[in-house]
């Protein structure tokens, strides 16, 4: 069965749809057009405009899926017209013909013709109810145009998540309003836009507008977005029993997540950077010679001769092909950074202009640079046009590809230009102002899979939009600060993102700005002698590194990266490295986990860091929790994020009971605990049933990596699918690799497995029963 088909079956399997089928209809209530679109039994499409032609042209950019109105009928009654599935039932309310206004009336009532939108569930229960909408005309970008927006119901128990990424600290959007778009000023870090907003209700509303939103969820009894250029109100309503269903409702509309490359999963080490060959090659051989292990080597910027030249400085990098093959004899790969931005005097800049192919100003000039800081020099790629796109991944192949490096880093995506104010081909950089991030990784992800077929692509970028997904990116918070405040900040953000079906989250570990932060409050718990990653000064960055570490240790991805003399694992003094040392080889070791997990979130679209609310629905508590998260099912990961820590508050989600990986220790569920943490040891737990396979210490994902064990959590029954490949090909896409079923009888304390295991060895053999002693 297809990737496709498989997403199409599990939101109709789970919902049940019907045979009979109903076309979409647009409804007029006394000049307000409505159009309903169904994509599935629990996703619903509703467009509201003026003039027809808004309704017509179907759903903005980002949206894969095509309509499907089977298991959907219509029907006109009292209460308006009613499109039903086996899940929903949506009302367009009807609307008396309208009075003539009051005196008071005239001044105040808006001019559009009322519409409301009811969503309920089969059984009747209300989901949400659209209450309003606005068309506010105005001038944008010299372009006569409207404020849209609309408003939904709210109540009080009802929590949001999502938007994409703001660092402002919070992981519950309520009562607060979000300014989507992407910045990368935010005064708490980069925001980046993706308006796909989740409730703990049970329903996500997805925001059809690329440009800036204002969204408040939950704010004085209402949820409202509102968006600066539009001639519509579009959004889709997905519901489900789950969130995980939700999710796979956003991947049948937006695309599948992509497993990355096995590698992905290991370390990928980076510096800003690395000035020449000889460097890059001696942070490798240090790993090497200290028996670590290491998958992907980067190479930041300014490798370059001028910007926008889009090669490799002979000079500081004499044979680029032959360091990528010495990578390569030892199993490792390499990541370039390539900016989509190009100087007046470069070899491509003048082209570029000739074409059309850079953002322009009205004149239609090319935008050189912008005033807000001194660094940024340069045009940008117009990403929005076909053929600038082509062309960008036509001289990444030939120019830098060919040169042996494997995948690519598409940084400032954002982009780093703002576009207010200027032109794309596509029309005003206001209009799709958050648009950019999604077309410019999928200009590489498909010259890439047309060029290089078969082999698995990879993507790191810095901001994501609707569908941005399924390019095979993994995305990171941006250049944050190096200090514990932002440390603190990550695990939200990072949460939001995969709120928003951002699956592939991390930050830069250590944080990328210089090292500068407040003196210790706290005695520090790593000594930072021989340290020479910052300055003397910073006496507690060895220590908050190790948090750091142990934190994205238990991330999707695992990157070293900032712009300190120093990044790799020994350069943080003789007390980090030992503790950096183990936490890589645990990370290593649950890879068959950890790339299980990724398969599952291509299959599913749900992604596999989980905020507490996803997996605990009906724990008022886990609502709220945005400093702790699930790791797949099986583990519940608690980040120490304050200097001078040795143990933090740990809520245990109710309904099971968890296991302290460290101890063993047994604890009942819906508790807070005070969970110890010493510098060696970030709190960590399995719920009860988990099983968790566990791999052999290698030198990189391209050794074959046996288990040494298949860990069981007793207490409770409970699965889990293991799945491995050659970690390069796209042959999963297809069916390739092997799978096998583990599930753990609790009552008869035995371990099952369907068919073999992906290695071939033999489960019992492996099987390791953690015995557990209760505490309370």
């Amino acid at each position: 069965m297809g990737a496709g088909k498989i997403l199409t079956f599990l939101v109709a399997g789970m919902l049940g749809i019907s045979s009979a089928a109903a076309q979409p209809s647009t409804l007029d209530r006394h000049g307000g057009l409505v159009s309903i679109e169904t994509y599935a039994p629990n996703i619903v499409h509703v467009t509201i405009a003026l003039d027809r032609a808004e309704l017509e042209r179907g759903p903005g950019p980002g949206f894969i899926a095509k309509p499907d109105a089977r298991g959907w009928a219509h029907r006109t009654d009292a209460s308006g017209d009613v499109f039903t599935s086996s899940a929903l039932a949506v009302t367009i309310d009807a609307k008396p013909f309208p009075k003539a206004p009051s005196m008071m009336e005239r001044y105040f009532l808006p001019s559009l013709p009322p519409v409301s939108v009811t969503i309920r569930r089969a059984d009747g229960r209300e989901v949400t109810r659209m209450d309003g909408w606005e068309m506010v005309p105005h001038e944008v970008n010299g372009e006569a145009t409207f404020r849209v927006g609309a408003s939904f119901a709210d109540r009080p128990d009802t929590h949001y998540y999502g938007l994409g990424q703001n660092q402002e600290g919070i992981l519950d959007l309520r009562g607060r309003t979000i300014d989507c778009r992407h910045n990368y000023d935010a005064p708490a870090g980069e925001t980046v836009c993706v308006p796909f907003l989740v409730t703990n209700q049970g329903y996500g509303i997805v925001w059809d507008n690329p440009s800036v939103t204002t969204v408040s969820p939950g704010l004085h009894s209402r949820t409202s977005f509102q968006s600066r250029v539009g001639e519509r109100v579009s959004f889709f309503l997905i519901t489900g029993d789950t969130t995980d269903d939700l999710y796979a409702g956003y991947a049948l509309l937006t695309g599948q997540t992509p497993l990355p490359p096995k590698a992905a999963f290991g370390l990928i080490q980076s510096k800003a950077r690395y000035e020449s060959q000889a460097e890059l090659m001696g942070i490798a051989d240090g790993y090497a010679k200290r028996g670590y292990p290491l998958d992907v080597m980067v190479l930041d910027w300014f490798h370059w001769t001028r910007m926008g030249q889009m090669d490799i400085d002979r000079a500081y990098f004499p044979d680029p092909q032959g360091m990528n093959k010495q990578l390569h004899d030892r199993g490792m790969r390499s990541i370039l950074s390539v900016w989509p931005r190009y100087e007046r005097e470069g070899r491509y800049h003048d082209m570029l202009v000739a074409k059309g192919w850079l953002l322009k100003d009205s004149s239609g000039n090319a935008v050189e640079g912008l005033p807000l800081r001194s660094d940024r020099a340069g045009a940008l790629l117009d990403s929005t046009n076909p053929e600038a796109r082509a062309w960008f991944w036509d001289r990444i192949r030939d120019n830098l590809a060919s040169q042996g490096f494997d995948w690519f880093w598409l940084d400032e995506t954002e982009p780093d230009l703002v576009p207010s104010g200027h032109f794309y081909s596509i029309g005003s950089g206001d209009r799709y102002y958050n648009l950019y991030p999604l077309v410019h990784t999928a200009g590489v992800a498909e010259g890439s899979a047309r060029d290089r077929p078969g082999f698995r692509n990879l993507i790191l970028a810095r901001a994501a939009y609707l569908g941005a997904q399924k390019s095979g990116a993994i995305f990171w918070t941006a250049d944050v600060h190096s200090t514990w405040e932002a440390l603190r900040r990550q695990v939200p953000a990072t949460l939001n993102m995969a709120a928003s079906g951002i699956a592939y989250t991390s930050s830069d570990t250590g944080g990328w700005m210089w090292p500068n932060g407040p003196e210790a409050q706290r005695p520090v718990l790593v000594d930072p002698a021989g340290a020479t990653a910052m300055a003397p000064s910073y006496k507690d960055y060895p220590e908050l590194f190790v948090r750091w570490f142990q934190l994205n240790t238990f991330t999707p991805t695992l990157r070293i990266h900032g712009q300190r003399p120093a990044t790799a694992i020994w350069e943080y003094g003789a007390a980090a490295e030992p503790i950096l040392a183990e936490y890589l080889r645990l990370r290593y070791r649950l890879i068959p986990y950890l790339y299980s997990l990724g398969h599952g979130t291509w299959r599913s679209g749900a992604p596999f860091m989980r905020a507490l609310f996803m997996d605990f629905p009906k724990d008022a508590q886990a609502a709220t929790i945005g400093d702790q998260y699930m790791l797949g099912a099986a583990l519940l990961v608690a980040p120490v994020t304050e200097q001078g820590a040795t143990s933090r508050r740990v809520y245990l989600p109710q309904g099971t009971d968890w296991y302290d990986w460290w101890t063993g220790a047994r604890h009942a569920g819906g508790t807070w605990i005070d969970a110890s943490a010493p510098i060696d040891r970030i709190p960590l737990f399995a719920r009860a049933g988990a099983i968790v396979p566990l791999g052999a210490d290698v030198a990189n994902t391209s050794v074959r990596q046996p288990l040494t064990e298949i860990r069981v959590f007793p207490g409770a029954s409970g699965s889990f699918t293991l799945f491995d490949d050659d970690g390069t090909s796209d042959a999963y896409k297809a069916g390739g690799g092997r799978s096998a079923v583990l599930r753990w009888d609790d009552a008869a304390q035995r371990l099952s497995v369907s068919g073999k295991l992906p290695t071939g060895q033999d489960a019992q053999a492996l099987l390791r029963v953690v015995p557990g002693r209760t505490t309370n």
